[in-house]
Order: structure tokens, then sequence, then C-alpha cells
């Protein structure tokens, strides 16, 4: 996680409180997407260094933790303690019965047992089904959860810093084109955010992570900017960065397109690319392509520097080309995106 102190003391002093109208993408721990707007105030984050302030226009992800709920912090404990140290079949079995019922809640104190090294012994000799492992699976699988969920809320903030704490909420009104939808903290996994910003001049920073923003990805691999972008406008993008993609044997790529397999030790140029020849307008896997408004399937090459004009109005989104997508991918490209008249 990056340093921020910097960014603290900048977010800190963006104290605002205005709802902003944003357009959002909720990822729920049922597996289910529910995507629509939503009205949003500045986002108050409770970290280890005091509380922040943080305007919602700068939030592009949250990845929502478990927290710990103290309410059942002891209920949890007794039931360890006994699955940890009864012998009685059915001691245990109301024991685990009991936490599993208390459900995710009981994951982060769970994690704590774990961590604990006077739990640790070598002499238990228990062989049956009741266990606190057993336990911890099927609370995981009946809460649709594959991996460790963080213990904090994670904010993704300028597309680039990371920053964890508690967003106290309790629930998002969502407004979808189904009708209206109030969706409870406990459920959500992760949030995607845009707040449009109006046609203008400016700079703007992004981070294309190569695990997720592909342009083959149809769950959410093209990185909404939130910049809206006017017919005509000029704007340029500059990347720079490296990534290893597993849906291409694990070769290196750069922004512009050139390539390293796995084995080789040097850096290949795009197909017919020369100082005086980019390789033609159709992009080569590894560079970045952009394309204006959610609607269009365009992949138009921006590569490691891109001056041009908006052909049409729009939303501006940008990807790391590729056809297939895969999960593996490793690294990212941090983009810079200038905006002119």
């Amino acid at each position: 996680m990056k340093k921020l102190t910097l960014l603290f003391f900048v977010l800190t002093a963006a104290i605002g409180f205005s709802q902003k109208q944003a357009e959002v993408s909720l990822d729920l721990l049922d597996g289910n997407v529910i995507k629509g707007t939503t009205s949003l105030a500045d986002i108050e984050l409770v970290t280890a260094f005091g509380k922040l302030q943080i305007p919602v226009s700068k939030v592009s992800h949250i990845e929502i933790g478990i927290g710990k709920d103290n309410s059942v912090a002891e209920k949890v404990k007794s039931n360890l303690k006994i699955l940890s140290t009864s012998t009685v079949e059915d001691t245990r079995k109301g024991a685990y019965s009991d936490l599993v019922k208390i459900g995710i809640k009981a994951i982060p104190f769970i994690q704590d047992f774990y961590n604990d090294p006077k739990n640790v012994s070598g002499e238990d000799t228990y062989t049956g089904e009741f266990t606190i492992d057993n336990a911890l699976a099927e609370i995981q699988a009946a809460s649709n959860i594959s991996g460790d969920l963080p213990k904090e809320d994670i904010l993704t903030i300028d597309n680039i810093y990371i920053m964890g704490g508690n967003y106290n909420f309790t629930k998002l009104d969502i407004k979808t084109e189904y009708g209206s939808l109030s969706v409870p903290k406990e459920k959500i996994k992760t949030i995607d955010i845009t707040v449009a910003t109006e046609p203008g001049s400016g700079e703007y920073t992004f981070k294309l992570n190569a695990s997720k923003h592909i342009s083959g990805n149809t769950n959410g691999g093209w990185l909404k900017t939130g910049v809206m972008l006017k017919n005509g406008q000029r704007f340029s993008l500059q990347s720079n960065g490296e990534v290893t993609m597993a849906s291409l044997s694990n070769s290196k790529y750069k922004p512009d397109g050139s390539s390293k397999a796995e084995t080789a030790t040097e850096w290949t140029k795009p197909y017919g690319s020369t100082e005086e020849y980019d390789g033609g307008s159709y992009p080569s896997y590894g560079q970045v392509v952009y394309r204006i408004g959610e609607s269009t399937t365009e992949n138009l090459k921006a590569g490691a520097k891109f001056n041009g004009t908006a052909k049409k109005s729009g939303m501006l989104y940008i990807a790391i080309y590729e056809t297939v997508y895969n999960a593996a991918n490793k690294g990212g490209y941090n983009v810079k995106l200038t905006l002119g008249k």
C-alpha cells in the first residue's frame, strides 16, 4: 500500500458535503452485479491516521471489508473455544452450528484465533466433522467467498493510490433500469464509482491493471475515466509501465506494444513498426487503446504516446489491448490524460 502522507493532508483539506450523481457498479457477495445511479456525498473514511473527507469524484473503486462486529465477539470466541477443546461430539455439534449461523461476521474472529500462537497445538486428536476449519469453509461457501476479504474497506483514489479504513454506511440506494433497490453494505463485495467530469481542460492520471483492464474482458475490462470529451476536442494520452500477459504465454508488454517472450532477453517492436511508422492504425497486443462512449465496440490505438481529436462526444474509456482475458495477468500501466480545448 502506497505511502500517502501528502495525499492525507490534501484530502483532509478538501472538505465538502454536497451530493454528487454517480454511476455505480456493485459486485455482490452472492455473485450478482447491480448497475445504476446513486447520489453520493464526499466519503468519510476513518483510518489509523485519523478521519479523512475524500471527494467522491476522486474515488474510483471500493473493496468492502468484513470489519469487526463486537456484538458477536463473545459468542464466536466461546464457540471457538469449545471446538478447540471439547471431546464431546454433541457439544461440538452445537458450537459448530452456532458458529455457522453467525455467518460472515464470525470470520475476523476466526482469523484472529488462527493468528494467535497459543491456539496452535499439535495435540488435537479430534477426527470428526465439527471443526473450526470446516465451519469457516461452510461460512465462506454460504457467503460466496473464494478467498480472504480485507478487514478494512479499501479505497482506490485517483485511480492510483490505495487507502484502508472504515467507510461507515449501512446501505446504498440505487436507481436501476428495473427500479430502485436498497443494497445493505454487508451484501456488497466491491463498488466501482464514476462521477462524470464535464468537457474542459486539465490533466488526469489513471492506472490500467493487467489483471482487470483488458479490452477482451466483458466484465469491467474498459476503465471508465469519468471524463467527458466533446466532438473535436483535442486530447493526449501518455503511458508507461510493463505487464505480463498470462493469456499470451507470460510474455511481457509495454504500452507501445513492444513485447518480450518469457525466455527472451530483448524487446521486440510490434509487427510493421519503425521509427517513422508505428505499425498502422490497428492495435497490437499489449498496447493502450481507447474508445469514446459505452456502446461503441471500437479499439482505437493510443500506444505509449497519442495526440489526437475526439471524433464524437462521450465518455472516454481506456484499456490494454488483448482479445482473451486472463485474471492471472500481472503489472499495469500508468496513463496520463491531458485535455485541450
